[in-house]
């Protein structure tokens, strides 16, 4: 699961809030996909400069993802380490493409997402989000009385 992060809860937030107010979106479309648009977002890319990465490659997010390799060369594996250095995993990666996450499925009241389903994608990055937020908060630890008073 991706590292609680201020920077990935603003991006995931950030992708969502874009999409819905009508950002290019298309599921078949590298740049333009699920995980093209939270791309663009972390990655300060466009969708065509993402696009012609994944070119160089055979296969969608979860199939390149799949075959990752970080130290190819590959521009497309360069991308995807990238964003794993913002804090996320191969494995969010690929299941984002599908929003198959079960956690986060599970926050959303276990409906039927669509992959290629704008709304969907949108309430799956804040559901995300959200779970992150909830994550940092509880790594917070504030001093309990008794803290206090032993210091």
């Amino acid at each position: 699961m991706a590292k609680a992060s201020l920077l990935l809860i603003q991006a995931f937030r950030k992708t969502a809030e874009a999409l819905m107010e009508g950002k290019p979106y298309e599921w078949g479309h590298m740049g333009a996909c699920n995980c093209g648009n939270l791309a663009q977002t972390l990655l300060n890319m466009s969708k065509a400069e993402i696009h012609n990465l994944a070119l160089t490659r055979t296969g969608n997010w979860s199939e390149q993802v799949n075959d990752y390799c970080p130290t190819s060369g590959l521009e497309m594996d360069r991308m995807i380490f990238s964003l794993l250095e913002k804090g996320l995993s191969t494995e969010d990666l690929q299941q984002l493409e599908f929003l198959s996450n079960k956690e986060i499925k599970m926050r959303l009241g276990n409906r039927e997402l669509k992959n290629n389903n704008r709304q969907d994608l949108a309430d799956y990055l804040n559901a995300w989000a959200n779970m992150l937020e909830e994550q940092l908060l509880q790594e917070i630890k504030l001093p309990t009385e008794l803290e206090v008073f032993v210091n």
